[in-house]
């Protein structure tokens, strides 16, 4: 006989799950507004204290008098208490308004919508091309431990992690771009297209050979010692015991089992780096004069533009944010283990 109380209390479990689910949500969105607001407040205050006038960097070279910069500063701002200041920069950014840059004297908004196509056309190939690389050599090496591939790709990446990304950059141009190198001219050394170009697809596919590469193999490391680790905790599992048993192929056991449930880890590790990947090409684009965010970010530094680096450091900080959420929200969808 069929229990009568059995469909209410699925009924309550259901609703407990529900609120569960809710109260994680929120929990989370909870925590990524107050990491938001200490970034937006850091943010403010950090950059105020870097050392340069900024009135007295843009004038630089000119005939400008005293009452002058004290218009400029009047028209920036910069004459208000700090705590009126930081009221209407706040303020601004409820209504999505990054502030005015100094130097370009255009609203951060339109500057970043202009840079951004660039930069996610880097970050996106690179991120791409890393993600693709790590998890095919990280499952070969970690479905052979110990195996002469397995050290090799370990050697490879662990050395290409440690390496600074400016001075791979550096080191792909004088090899690869410069005329002294071992293919001189073969890629450009800067720049998005030749003026002379045409601005063709395969003109910019040249052009982003070398960051795309330097951004590559700087990264493909992480996911590659995630992906071998994870492999290495499945390889003894009972189910590919079980898999085996049945006569599956090993190369078969490994594709449609070990490596579904190893790829949980680096997929959280895709989530987490992707915020990082639009802020992370700024040393990339400074190197090969890439025309995207980090180049704009770098030049608001060298005058202080404070507009311009407070702007883009809370866009890069909400990038990052955002993911970290979208990792928390998503991982338990993934693996019903961690579920709350």
């Amino acid at each position: 006989m069929s229990d009568p109380a059995a469909p209410r209390r699925e009924g309550r479990e259901d609703t407990g799950g529900l609120r569960r689910a809710l109260r994680h949500v929120a929990g989370r969105l909870a925590t990524a507004l107050a990491s938001l607001a200490a970034v937006v407040v850091a943010a403010f205050f950090l950059f105020r204290i870097l050392p340069g006038d900024p009135v007295r960097a843009m004038t630089e070279g000119r005939e400008v008098s005293a009452q002058q910069r004290e218009e400029l500063r009047r028209q920036f701002g910069l004459d208000q208490p700090l705590w009126q200041q930081f009221a209407d920069y706040a303020l601004g950014l409820l209504r999505l308004d990054l502030g005015t840059s100094f130097q370009y004297r255009e609203p951060v908004t339109e500057l970043v919508l202009d840079r951004l196509g660039p930069t996610l056309l880097l970050a996106g190939t690179g991120t791409a091309v890393a993600v693709s690389l790590g998890l095919f050599l990280g499952t070969r090496a970690g479905w052979r431990p110990g195996s002469p591939a397995d050290r090799a790709h370990t050697a490879v990446a662990l050395f290409f992690w440690s390496v600074p990304t400016f001075w791979l950059g550096l080191l792909l141009i004088v090899l690869l771009a410069s005329g002294r190198g071992i293919t001189p001219g073969l890629f450009p050394t800067g720049g998005m297209a030749d003026p002379a170009g045409g601005g063709t697809v395969l003109d910019t596919v040249r052009h982003m050979v070398l960051p795309v590469t330097t951004m590559a193999a700087v990264v493909y490391a992480q996911y590659l010692m995630i992906m071998r680790s994870s492999l290495l905790e499945e390889r003894g599992a009972d189910y590919l015991t079980t898999a085996r048993a049945k006569g599956l192929r090993d190369a078969l056991v490994r594709r449609r089992h070990a490596v579904p449930n190893a790829l949980l880890p680096t997929v959280t590790l895709v989530f987490l780096n992707l915020g990082q990947v639009v802020s992370g090409v700024i040393l990339v684009e400074t190197v090969f004069s890439w025309p995207g965010l980090g180049q704009l970010f770098y030049s608001g530094l060298r005058v202080p533009d404070l507009g311009l680096v407070q702007g883009l450091f809370v866009l890069f900080a909400a990038s990052v944010i955002l993911m970290n959420l979208l990792a928390d929200l998503v991982y338990p969808l993934l693996d019903p283990r961690v579920r709350p």
